[in-house]
């Protein structure tokens, strides 16, 4: 996990470039492929731009917030998402039926599906996102990894990609237990799996297989060393078709729920500069090396214990807590993914970027944590969302909206800014006791809890707390409470 080639960035390929090009003269009209409250954060970020908004929908999504919002609205297929929302055709035929010349993901569903960004391509459309090669060569894992390294970024030991017990049980005692098994497709924790030895290896590598196989369609699987008190820490980079890179600072988002993150902020607490200068440069490289052309973010696994870190993986797309790179820095990101993809130059420079404050995202799911994390769909009775001075909230949420089972659970990302860390999270506490939901159940409870626990108050928080002890630290509280 050696570090001796990474140094600080230099912004040597950033110029500043004003945004002497609006965006409106080279794009017209973007359909959103994408539904809830991205959807309604991009439709918002159109009009700003003076583009107009087209939303694909399903019959489950007709009435909500983005098709209200939009500038016309296209129901695409039934509920289910493989039949709308992960529907290539579908998605295509109305962005072509309907005149758009520009299509944005979102995250997730078609987001880093690299058919889907080369369909747009071929079909004359501009892709809001990495071009169809980033796309390809960053979403398998393996690959990632392999470009990291190549680039002097940090990686972590690891074995080649196998779906062979008796070779992942080599790499693993070469590596040395624990370990990781990692599916090369993976993401959100499927396929994933700790092991402390090879019996255990070889006991869950058929059903670490088994499982990558049935949620992305590659059993492809590979082993790597297990970080014990991981902290996740991630940097938002962007670049142009200029050959531009440039990063937004950095994310820590350990405060995590079976790979789920719970709460990100920025910047990361408790990094020396020395460390936080090489993780940006490490991200950097990375960016650079695949020549990103598009907003991105390079993810790293932090040792809390020797303050090394390694490259864990690249998600070309916008992530779901932008909001608080785009609060500490002032850049709108997701505009700025849509002017590069205009083909316009990045509106800054690598030195004007600056970190203003601290700002801090709690994810609101329609979940019950006294449940165990269950979901719970139904219809919205009130919705009376925060609001005051450095108080955000991404949402596309109101009275009588219908939360669906068909997706996934959540509704709404709060987001405090203030000049510290103490006072962001203390805002933020605030904002979660005034959010009134009814007709649902929702984890803002939950999220109030993490934000006072002396674990996060502290920087302290790994990536497995929450698991080890913080749901049970909640359940255990939520049951003595009359």
């Amino acid at each position: 996990m050696s570090s001796a080639q990474i140094t600080e960035p230099t912004g040597a390929l950033v110029t500043s470039a004003a945004p002497t090009t609006p965006v409106s003269a080279v794009l017209r009209r973007v359909l959103i492929a994408n539904r809830g409250e991205i959807a309604v954060r991009v439709v918002r970020a159109c009009r700003a731009l003076g583009l107009e908004s087209v939303v694909v929908t399903s019959t489950a999504d007709r009435d909500g917030m983005a098709a209200r919002l939009a500038d016309r609205a296209v129901c695409i297929g039934p509920a289910a998402a493989t039949a709308s929302y992960l529907n290539r055709a579908a998605v295509l035929a109305a962005a072509l039926g309907a005149g758009c010349d520009a299509v944005h993901p979102g995250y997730g569903f078609l987001s880093e599906n690299p058919e889907f960004a080369r369909e747009c391509v071929a079909e004359g459309l501009t892709f809001i996102g990495p071009n169809p090669e980033i796309v390809a060569g960053t979403g398998d894992k393996a690959a990632a990894r392999a470009i990291a390294a190549a680039a002097g970024v940090p990686v972590l030991s690891g074995s080649d990609v196998t779906s062979s017990p008796d070779d992942a049980a080599t790499a693993a005692l070469r590596i040395g237990f624990p370990v990781l098994i990692k599916a090369v497709a993976g993401g959100g924790g499927r396929g994933m799996s700790i092991v402390a030895d090879e019996a255990e290896l070889r006991r869950k590598l058929p059903t670490a297989i088994a499982e990558a196989t049935a949620a992305f369609g590659d059993g492809r699987i590979y082993v790597e060393k297990f970080i014990g008190r991981a902290r996740h820490i991630e940097v938002q980079v962007i670049g142009d078709k200029h050959g531009a890179v440039a990063h937004v600072g950095e994310r820590d988002c350990s405060a995590q729920r079976r790979h789920q993150k719970v709460i990100e902020e920025s910047p990361a607490p408790g990094l020396s500069d020395r460390v936080r200068a090489r993780i940006h440069a490490a991200a950097i490289s990375f960016a650079e090396a695949i020549r990103l052309d598009s907003a991105g973010t390079v993810e790293f696994v932090y040792d809390a214990d020797t303050e090394e870190f390694a490259f864990l993986e690249f998600n070309a797309r916008i992530q779901v807590e932008h909001p608080v790179s785009e609060a500490v820095s002032g850049i709108d990101l997701v505009a700025e993914q849509i002017r590069v993809a205009a083909g316009l130059p990045l509106s800054f420079s690598q030195d004007q970027v600056r970190s203003d404050g601290h700002a801090i995202e709690a994810r609101l799911m329609a979940e019950a944590p006294e449940r165990d994390f269950a979901p719970t769909p139904g219809t919205i009775t009130r919705w009376c969302p925060p609001s005051g001075f450095g108080v955000r909230v991404d949402s596309h949420c109101h009275s009588g909206a219908v939360i669906s089972p068909y997706y996934d659970s959540l509704i709404a990302k709060v987001i405090a800014h203030a000049p510290t860390r103490e006072a962001a999270a203390d805002k933020l506490v605030a904002a979660l006791r005034e959010l009134v939901v009814e007709g649902t159940e929702t984890t803002a409870g939950f999220g109030e809890f993490i934000l006072r626990h002396p674990a996060f108050r502290t920087g302290s928080m790994t990536t497995r707390w929450i698991d080890r002890v913080g749901a049970e630290e909640y359940r255990a509280l939520h049951e003595e409470t009359p």
